[in-house]
């Protein structure tokens, strides 16, 4: 594709230059790692958007990242519920799935969000390959609570089909659906994207949402945590003080910290290009949980 060249004040040059002079340590410390990014919320719904996140992806794969897309789909999935008038209900931050609402969730995670995920991807080259959790048994599933219907606990990782879609040099853009000899489990994407990392031994594992990170009081915009410990996640669980949406992601992230994933970060994915601004500079955007024995 040819450039279009155009004269440059020097002053816009020199801060360009200064931006990739930046950025290069971080390139080449990351380069060969793999890092496995949870995409949801609002990021995912507006067009432009996304087009900037997928964007950005695509440059972390050209710059030699392993990077793998675990994505949610829970607006589209709500959406496609109540046109099929279905009850759209929440526990503990966790969609209430019966057999019905089941077939929706494939319907809209996989025909739908996985689809588009991929062909935006693929408008860039040859990147992206869609799966789901169920393909190869990548996610083994059972029961999470009756309650909550098919709404499934992952038991088993199996990493195979991912290890050799990004040793083909993919990215693999996983939606979460469990299996089980007893039928598919919808699986909540945060928590699909811990064990994950955790099972690929990832070093970075990266939340992107709507939100600029993790508040201690979410009605309190002053109040974002910029850096926390392994210890300080556990204590903000135990506390009872966090908002439904973040119990999830909260619980998550202490579990891949835990089992050794050595960053967890939770980025406001409508921010243009956040996700370079954390991993790419030196000042860093959101929130990031780090193991204890880390300054």
């Amino acid at each position: 594709m040819a450039r279009k060249r155009v004269r440059l004040d020097d002053q816009v040059a020199q801060r360009r230059a200064a931006v990739l002079a930046d950025a290069l340590p971080w390139i080449n410390k990351n380069a060969g790692k793999t890092f496995v990014i949870k995409y949801g919320g609002s990021a995912m719904e507006d067009p432009e958007l996304c087009r900037q996140v997928i964007a950005d992806v695509v440059l972390m794969k050209l710059v030699g990242i392993r990077v793998v897309l675990v994505h949610g789909g829970g607006k589209a999935i709500s959406a496609l519920m109540k046109e099929l008038d279905l009850k759209v209900a929440f526990k503990d931050g966790l969609r209430v799935t019966d057999d019905a609402a089941m077939r929706a969730v494939q319907m809209a995670l996989v025909g739908e969000v996985n689809q588009s995920l991929i062909s935006q991807m693929n408008a860039y080259g040859d990147y992206a390959v869609g799966i789901t959790g169920a393909d190869g048994r990548t996610f083994e599933a059972e029961a999470l609570d009756p309650d909550l219907g098919r709404v499934g606990h992952i038991t088993k990782v199996n990493t195979k089909l991912v290890d050799s879609i990004l040793n083909e040099g993919y990215v693999p853009v996983v939606a979460g659906v469990g299996w089980s000899e007893s039928g598919s489990y919808n699986i909540n994407a945060d928590l699909a994207a811990s064990e994950l990392a955790i099972a690929l031994k990832a070093d970075k594992l990266i939340y992107l949402s709507d939100v600029d990170g993790l508040y201690r009081d979410f009605s309190d915009k002053d109040s974002l945590l910029s850096s926390l410990t392994l210890d300080d996640a556990r204590e903000l669980i135990a506390s009872g003080t966090l908002e439904s949406g973040m119990i999830p992601k909260v619980k998550s992230s202490a579990d891949a910290l835990e089992a050794g994933v050595r960053h967890v970060h939770f980025l406001n994915g409508t921010y243009p290009h956040s996700m370079l601004l954390e991993l790419f500079t030196t000042a860093g955007i959101g929130t990031m949980f780090r193991q204890n024995d880390e300054l």
